[in-house]
C-alpha cells in the first residue's frame, strides 16, 4: 500500500553462554522480541535482568553493556524498526 511504513528486522542468535557487546545505535528505535530461549541484559551499573521467550523489550536509554545467553540452548532475539526513507 503506497504511503504505508515499511519495517526492517534484524535477527540475532546467541549460542548457550555466548554474549555480545551492546551498541545503542544498533538498536535505536527498535522493539526487540525474544523469539526463542532467554537473554540476560547487563547494564553499566552492574544490574542484570533476564527475559524469556515472548518478551518485548526496548534497548534504548538503558545504559546496557552486554546481551548474554544464560541458557542451555540457543537464544534468538529480533529487532523490528521502521525502515529509513
Amino acid at each position: 500500500m503506497p504511503g504505508s511504513p515499511t519495517f526492517r528486522t534484524r535477527t540475532v542468535t546467541l549460542p548457550p553462554g555466548a554474549s555480545r557487546p551492546h551498541h545503542e545505535d544498533e538498536w535505536r528505535g527498535a522493539l526487540v522480541v525474544v523469539d526463542v530461549g532467554m537473554i540476560e541484559l547487563l547494564c553499566a551499573a552492574g544490574g542484570r535482568r533476564r527475559f524469556g521467550t515472548g518478551s518485548v523489550l526496548w534497548f534504548t536509554g538503558l545504559d546496557l553493556v552486554l546481551v548474554r545467553n544464560p541458557g542451555e540452548h540457543d537464544a534468538v532475539f529480533r529487532g523490528i524498526s521502521r525502515a529509513a526513507g
